[in-house]
C-alpha cells in the first residue's frame, strides 16, 4: 500500500480537467497540483525554457513525496516529457501517449484529426507520434486558440462558441476523419459543442480520460494503490494568484479542492 499522493501539473489551470478524470477514475488516489500560473502560456517559450520549468514543478512535487508525477500540459507532454524520465527515477505520465492510443485503437479509416493550440500543432507531437505507430494513419491537425478562453470564461455552449468551432472545424469536417483528439486539456470542457459541430459522427479523445487509464494500469502494476477505504483529497498550488486560479477551477473540476496556496518554485 502506498498512500503517497500523485503529482500533477500543468502551465495554468487546464491541467484541471485530467486531475478531474483521475478523482474519478481512482477517487481514492491524493492528488498534489500545481498550476504554473505565473509562466502561463508555455505554448510561446523555447524548448528549453518549457524543460527547465517542467523539471523545476517536478523536483518540487517529488519534495512533496508523490509517487507518481502525471504532466498534465501537451506542450510539456511534448518537449520535455522524455528529458524527465531520463533525470527522475519516478514513474512519469504525459497526456500525449494515451491520447494516441486511445485514437489508433478507436479508427476505423485511419484518419485522425488532432485540435491543440498553436504551440502543440506547431510541434507535431501527436501526428509524428501517430504516424510512428502506424505509418498508414493520416493525420489532419488544426489549431483552435480561441477553445482557450472560452473554456475559461464559460462559454462552452451556445452560438458563440458553436460559431468559432465550425470555423475550425471546416477543414477537418471535410476531411472525412472518424476521430478527433483533443489535444489541449482546456477543450474537453468544448466536447459538447465540438461533438454538435461535428455532427456527432466522430470519436472524440479527450486525453484526460485516457491519461487517468494509464495512470491506473501503472498504479496496479507497481502496486502503488493507497490502503483501501482512503478517500482522496485535491491539494493546489499555483505560481500566481490563488484567488484567480480558485474562481476558475469550478470549470474545471468537478470535485472539491481541500486546499489551495501559492508557492515560490523558481
Amino acid at each position: 500500500m502506498d498512500n503517497r499522493p500523485i503529482g500533477v501539473f500543468d502551465s495554468g489551470i487546464g491541467g484541471l480537467t485530467v486531475v478531474n478524470a483521475l478523482v474519478k477514475t481512482l477517487p481514492q488516489e491524493a492528488v498534489v497540483y500545481v498550476g504554473d500560473t505565473a509562466r502561463v502560456p508555455y505554448g510561446n517559450k523555447s524548448t528549453e525554457r518549457i524543460q527547465q520549468y517542467s523539471e523545476e514543478i517536478t523536483k518540487w512535487l517529488i519534495k512533496q513525496g508523490c509517487k507518481m508525477i502525471v504532466v498534465a500540459c501537451n506542450t510539456a507532454s511534448s518537449q520535455a516529457l522524455d528529458g524527465l524520465k531520463s533525470k527522475f527515477d519516478i514513474p512519469i505520465i504525459g497526456v500525449i501517449e494515451p491520447g494516441i492510443e486511445a485514437a489508433i485503437h478507436a479508427t476505423q479509416n485511419h484518419r485522425i484529426g488532432v485540435l491543440g493550440t498553436y504551440g502543440t500543432i506547431r510541434s507535431d507531437a501527436y501526428g509524428k507520434a501517430l504516424r510512428k505507430l502506424n505509418g498508414n494513419i493520416s493525420v489532419i491537425s488544426q489549431a483552435c486558440p480561441l477553445f482557450v478562453p472560452l473554456a475559461e470564461e464559460g462559454w462552452v455552449s451556445g452560438d458563440v462558441p458553436e460559431t468559432i468551432a465550425k470555423t475550425y472545424l471546416e477543414n477537418i469536417i471535410t476531411s472525412d476523419v472518424d476521430t478527433l483528439i483533443l489535444g489541449c486539456t482546456h477543450y474537453p470542457l468544448l466536447k459538447t459543442t465540438i461533438n454538435k459541430v461535428m455532427g456527432g459522427k466522430v470519436n472524440l479523445v479527450d486525453s484526460g480520460e485516457t491519461t487517468a487509464a494509464v495512470v491506473r494500469s501503472v498504479l496496479n502494476k507497481l502496486e502503488l494503490y493507497p490502503e483501501n477505504g482512503k478517500s482522496g483529497k485535491i491539494f493546489c498550488r499555483v505560481t500566481d494568484s490563488v484567488e484567480l486560479f480558485e474562481s476558475l477551477a469550478g470549470r474545471f473540476l468537478d470535485a472539491p479542492i481541500s486546499n489551495a496556496s501559492h508557492i515560490d518554485i523558481f
